[in-house]
């Protein structure tokens, strides 16, 4: 029997094929930012019994992506198979068909120092030209055929946005501010921007302030008591609302702001704590915020 799949959960299922090495994983990583929920590397002959499990009464996925390619096996006929079949179910689904210059995917494996999915122990221009021969009748099927040739990741990511994600709940950016002291070591290795503020007035030096932290209005006073504090945000804050749209622009979905003082106690957790606070007000981003070193003593 038919399941009714116009009447259940399952709104909008993408599948994403084409050509290995043409940005398959980029598209995935799109799709999951805007709340889909992903699948890779699924043989076709398995797609029918995944959708029909979203489709259950009982299921919360309402957006679906998976990848479907060559890594399958016997690609074409199947895959054809059940995208007609789902057609006839009357199951809105979109094909996204990656493609990409064969001298390009070279350099691209050959910067990765991966093997080609079709050509394990072999060369991988081999590859390339036997997946090419297995993919290309299902250009046909493609709603979007998008050729990355000459596009960096973002460049990708953007165009596929354009291409599909119209219309739905932009992903928000997630801004984490981490507070941090140098003395402990580096800033956070995922750190895209570092500030350091060891420049203001340390608190550490008096007796009375010292087992405090910057989360404490006494701290924070001490540290802006030539009025530093509140001239470093008038820069600091412009700046971050100069960056923090560019980022969302380039299509980038996680941003780390590392702060550090000398101990990670009081300048860099005062400041963290002020940053996350004035972008909790914004509606366009989700907030953060990271202590590395708040417990380490004084």
């Amino acid at each position: 029997m038919e399941t009714p799949f116009a009447d259940g959960r399952l709104q909008d299922l993408v599948v994403i094929t084409g050509v290995s090495g043409a940005g398959k994983s980029t598209a995935m990583a799109a799709f999951e930012d805007a709340g889909y929920f992903c699948v890779d590397n699924l043989p076709p002959a398995m797609l029918q019994s995944l959708v029909e499990l979203f489709a259950h009464d009982g299921s919360a996925v309402e957006r679906a992506a998976v990848v479907s390619d060559a890594r399958g096996g016997d690609l074409f006929e199947a895959l054809r198979a059940v995208l007609e079949h789902l057609g006839r179910l009357g199951l809105r689904h979109r094909v996204l068909f990656l493609d990409c210059d064969d001298r390009e995917l070279l350099i691209r494996f050959k910067e990765t120092r991966r093997r080609h999915p079709l050509a394990p122990s072999s060369r991988v221009e081999q590859g390339i030209e036997s997946e090419r021969a297995l993919v290309e009748p299902l250009r046909e099927y493609a709603d979007v055929v998008i050729d990355s040739t000459g596009l960096k990741a973002h460049m990708l990511r953007r165009k596929i946005a354009d291409e599909f994600l119209r219309g739905l709940p932009a992903a928000r950016l997630t801004v984490t501010f981490a507070s941090f002291g140098f003395k402990h070591g580096p800033a956070p290795r995922d750190a895209d921007l570092v500030f350091d503020v060891r420049f203001l007035p340390n608190p550490h030096y008096d007796s009375a302030l010292r087992p405090l932290t910057g989360r404490d209005p006494r701290v924070v006073a001490y540290i802006d008591r030539d009025g530093g504090l509140a001239e470093f945000y008038a820069r600091l804050d412009p700046l971050l609302d100069f960056l923090v749209p560019r980022y969302v622009a380039e299509g980038k979905s996680h941003l780390t702001v590392g702060i550090g003082c000398t101990g990670g106690r009081h300048r860099s957790v005062a400041i963290a704590e002020h940053l996350a606070g004035r972008y909790r007000e914004r509606d366009d981003v989700l907030v953060e915020v990271a202590h590395r070193d708040l417990e380490r003593g004084y």
